[in-house]
C-alpha cells in the first residue's frame, strides 16, 4: 500500500531528531554549572539555556502532537526509517536533559524543592522511554529493517544512550530518598542503565568504526553523526563520577570501591574520548571542503560535546588537576561554537523553508537517510 503524501508544508517536517535541539540547548546550562572553576556570569548563563531548553521542549513536543493529528502514520513511518528510527532516543534524553538542568539551575528561580520535583519527575519519564528506546529500535533494526554492511552511523548510538543519562541524573536524585534500601536499589538501579548503555555502544562504535574504515565516511549530511560517539563516551565518565560521589555513603564498604571504579575508568576513556574528538574534528573539516549541508544532525555538535564537558569536568573535580579544568574550560568554548552553528543553520532552514514552501517530505528527515 503506497504511504499517504503529507500536504505542503511552510516549514519542515517533524522528526524526533528535532529533539536533539532541547539535547543540545540544555546541557549547557549543565556543563556551565558543573565546570570546576567559577565563571562571570555563570549562574545567569545556566538559567537561562535552562528556560530556553525549557521552552524547546514544549515547543517541539507540541509540533510532534499537532503533526501526529495531522498524519497518524509519520510516528510508524519514523519508525520503519532505518536511519530516523534511532532518534527516538533523542525525546528521552530531552527531558532527562531538562530535568537536569532544573535540578543544577533551577534552585535559585523555583525553590529546591520544585527543582527536585521537576528532576524527578523528568527522570521517571525519561528512563521509562529511554528503556523502550534502548530495546524497541534494536528490535525494529532485527526484525524489520534491512541493514547493509555500511549502514551503522553515529545516529545508531542515540537509541542506547538514554539509559546512561538516566544513569547519570539518577544520582542526583539518590541522597533524597529515604536511607537504606531505597537509597541503595536507586543507587544499583543507576549502575545497572550505566552497563545496558556502556556495554550496548561499545558494540555499536565498534560498528561505526568498522563503517568508516572499510567503507569510508557516510553521506554528507549523516558526517555529524560522528559526534555522537562522544556523548556516549562523555555520558559515561560523568556517570560514573557523579554515582562513585555519592556511592560511599550509600554502599557501605563496597561504595568505596564504587568510589575508585570512577576515577579508574574515566581517566583511561577520558584518553580515548580525546582520541575520538581529535578523529571526528579532522573528518567533518575534510567533509566542509567538499560540502556539508545543514541538517538536524548539525545538532551532534552540541549534546555529545557537552558530555564530554561534563565528563572532564567531574575529572577536574576527582583529581584536583589544573589540567582538567584548562580543559573543561576550552571544551566549553568548542560546544558554545558548534550551539552556535546549529541555531544559525536552523533558524536559516526554517526561514528557507517558509520563503520557498518546501514540502515536508523534502526536508530533514530524507537529509537525515542520505547516508551512502
Amino acid at each position: 500500500m503506497p504511504r499517504p503524501e503529507s500536504p505542503p508544508s511552510a516549514t519542515p517536517e517533524y522528526g524526533p531528531n528535532w529533539f536533539t535541539a532541547v539535547m543540545g540547548t540544555g546541557v549547557i546550562a549543565v556543563a556551565v554549572a558543573g565546570l570546576p572553576f567559577p565563571i562571570p556570569g555563570g549562574h545567569g548563563v545556566a538559567v537561562t539555556f535552562w528556560l530556553a531548553a525549557a521552552g524547546l521542549l514544549v515547543a517541539v513536543c507540541v509540533a510532534a502532537v499537532r503533526r501526529w493529528h495531522a498524519d497518524r502514520t509519520i510516528w510508524t513511518r519514523h519508525l520503519d526509517d532505518p536511519v530516523l528510527a534511532h532518534f527516538y532516543g533523542a525525546p528521552p534524553m530531552a527531558v532527562l536533559t531538562v530535568g537536569a538542568a532544573t535540578m543544577v539551575a533551577g534552585p535559585g528561580v523555583i525553590g529546591s524543592d520544585a527543582a527536585t520535583g521537576v528532576g524527578a519527575a523528568c527522570w521517571i519519564i525519561g528512563t521509562v522511554a529511554g528503556l523502550v528506546s534502548a530495546v524497541a529500535v534494536p528490535y525494529r533494526m532485527i526484525t524489520a529493517h534491512t541493514v547493509g554492511d555500511d549502514a551503522a552511523t553515529g545516529g545508531w548510538l542515540v537509541s542506547v544512550v538514554p539509559p546512561m543519562v538516566s544513569a547519570t541524573t539518577g544520582a542526583a536524585l539518590v541522597g533524597h530518598l529515604p536511607a537504606g534500601q531505597p537509597r541503595e536499589t536507586m543507587l544499583l538501579a543507576c549502575y545497572a542503565l550505566f552497563g545496558l548503555t556502556a556495554l550496548s555502544g561499545l558494540l555499536i562504535l565498534n560498528q561505526v568504526w568498522q563503517r568508516i574504515i572499510r567503507h569510508g565516511l557516510p553521506g554528507a549530511p549523516a558526517v555529524p553523526t560522528l559526534w555522537i560517539g562522544l556523548g556516549f563516551l562523555g555520558q559515561s565518565i560523568t556517570a560514573a563520577h557523579h554515582l562513585g560521589r555519592v556511592a560511599p555513603e550509600v554502599a557501605g564498604e563496597y561504595g568505596h570501591a564504587l568510589s575508585m571504579f570512577a576515577l579508574c575508568y574515566g581517566v583511561p576513556l577520558w584518553g580515548f574520548t580525546m582520541f575520538w574528538l581529535a578523529l571526528v574534528a579532522a573528518l567533518t573539516v575534510r567533509q566542509l571542503r567538499d560540502g556539508l549541508p545543514f541538517a538536524p544532525t548539525w545538532w551532534s555538535f552540541t549534546f555529545p560535546v557537552g558530555t564530554v564537558v561534563t565528563g572532564t569536568s567531574a575529572l577536574a573535580e576527582a583529581t584536583g588537576l589544573v589540567a582538567f579544568g584548562v580543559a573543561a574550560g576550552a571544551l566549553l568554548a568548542v560546544l558554545i561554537v558548534g550551539w552556535l552553528a546549529a541555531v544559525v543553520a536552523s533558524i536559516a532552514l526554517f526561514a528557507n523553508a517558509t520563503g520557498s514552501a518546501v514540502s515536508p517530505e523534502s526536508t530533514a528527515p530524507q537529509a537525515l537517510s542520505a547516508t551512502s
